[in-house]
């Protein structure tokens, strides 16, 4: 990055519900003294708009849904020195990968009453599927902390390391009580990522696996625990095939 001016930042959408750009939008006294440090140069959301121009860090959310995406997609990359994905629609596909699931064209004809206007891909992928992603940060909405020590890492020459840890460890840190061995309620967190900081286990709701698989995930385990807990099997492919369905440590687990 030169030394000469201030590196530039651009924040690009893609089909989401906007909640990551919201979170970035939320970090306050953060994203002031970030704009600082940097020039955000489009941030739709935020005000600025110049999709065009050539940056150091793309911050990316959203998941490749149309041919217009994929065209988009590859054109931040030419123009991106580092481009990281952000949440679990461009990380894994987010809930509009529910529809892999699915045909597509029948879900569209069910929906539409004018299918014939839309231009739709046959899956809804992560933004990895199609260029190459140097940075993941997972979550729904993603964790604006992580966002900004991974963008303070890389203005210091530092490669970015993130929490690859499960839930589990937050839990164990903040003292919340495992809604699995005191209540029985089947939670995904002992192979969930941490970055929530516990938040549904800490209000007694077992984890939604909304930051996506941990580094170990030993969905046989947690499958035959449900069972023992008598959760419907139906319900436990539901627990693996929500957020982050299309994760493919989750996605196994779904189908089998």
């Amino acid at each position: 990055m030169s030394e000469q001016a201030r590196p530039k930042v651009a924040v690009h959408k893609f089909s989401s519900c906007d909640g990551c750009q919201l979170a970035l939008l939320n970090m306050g006294d953060d994203l002031l003294a970030l704009s600082q440090l940097v020039d955000i140069v489009h941030f739709a959301e935020a005000g600025p708009v110049d999709e065009e121009q050539e940056v150091d860090i793309a911050l990316v959310e959203g998941s490749i849904s149309t041919p217009e995406d994929i065209e988009r997609i590859n054109g931040i990359r030419q123009r991106s020195k580092y481009l990281i994905s952000i949440g679990a629609c461009a990380t894994s596909g987010g809930l509009q990968a529910l529809r892999n699931m699915a045909d597509t064209d029948n879900w569209v004809r069910s929906v539409y009453p004018r299918p014939d206007y839309l231009s739709v891909l046959d899956q809804s992928s992560p933004i990895a599927d199609l260029v190459q992603v140097d940075l993941e940060l997972w979550g729904c909405p993603v964790n604006s902390g992580q966002v900004i020590a991974a963008l303070r890492d890389l203005l210091s020459g530092v490669t970015p390391r993130v929490d690859v840890q499960p839930v589990c460890m937050e839990c164990k840190r903040q003292g919340v009580v495992c809604v699995m061995v005191s209540r029985n309620e089947p939670c995904m967190g002992q192979i969930t990522r941490a970055g929530c900081g516990a938040l549904c286990p800490s209000h007694g709701r077992g984890c939604y696996a909304c930051y996506g698989p941990a580094e170990q995930v030993n969905s046989r385990a947690v499958s035959e625990h449900f069972i023992e807990i008598e959760v419907p099997v139906e319900e436990i492919r539901v627990k693996f095939g929500s957020i982050n369905s299309n994760a493919p440590a989750f996605k196994r687990a779904r189908d089998s």
